[in-house]
């Protein structure tokens, strides 16, 4: 047994006897040196709150793969690695003068069946669409994405199954992106 923090409770082991032991583990980003370094944690993802090129709180700290999020596809790492890797080199080239960071920032939250969002802030001068990953809590069949900002609806699709263990992601265009009225954009599933 484990308790309240996944914690094995000593004593409580328990011996089975089996041919075969098949398990599926869940990820959990490691992040000890992330919180040496006064970064800021995601409490959903447990890993570090990031910007659209997955700089952390801390500028000129980028992160990205399992130790910001479970991965389910190692495409979807390798992508977020060269996400990570052209902030860090943008940030290098403009001699560290990281932008924005000022509050306005948007940010951008999980609501409605949707647990969590990397990134979760995107800087409002941008230069280029954001794609939006997310995970939802729970199965859904027939559910819309949507992502709002404000009145105004950025995107909405219908999907026909979403499921816990499946990363699902959503583009951002820039162009929408830069009209936004609103300090905060909304993920979301409904009917």
């Amino acid at each position: 047994n484990v308790d309240e923090r996944r914690r094995p409770i000593p004593g409580t082991e328990q011996y089975v006897e089996c041919d075969t032991l098949l398990l599926s583990v869940g990820l959990i980003p490691e992040n000890e040196l992330t919180r040496m370094a006064g970064i800021i944690i995601d409490p959903v993802t447990n890993g570090a709150i990031v910007d659209e090129y997955r700089q952390t709180s801390r500028p000129g700290v980028f992160a990205c793969g399992n130790v910001l999020q479970g991965h389910d596809l190692v495409d979807y790492v390798t992508e977020e690695s060269q996400i990570a890797g052209e902030g860090a080199a943008k940030y290098i080239l403009s001699k560290g003068k990281s932008k924005s960071r000022n509050g306005k920032d948007i940010h951008v939250k999980a609501e409605n069946g949707v647990r969590y969002v990397v990134p979760q802030n995107i800087n409002r001068s941008t230069d280029k669409d954001v794609k939006i990953y997310f995970r939802v809590a729970d199965v859904y069949k027939d559910k819309r994405v949507v992502v709002t900002c404000g009145d105004e609806v950025l995107y909405n699709k219908k999907k026909r199954k979403l499921a816990p263990g499946e990363m699902e992601n959503v583009t951002i265009k820039l162009d929408d992106i830069a009209k936004l009225s609103s300090n905060e954009i909304t993920v979301k599933l409904e009917v």
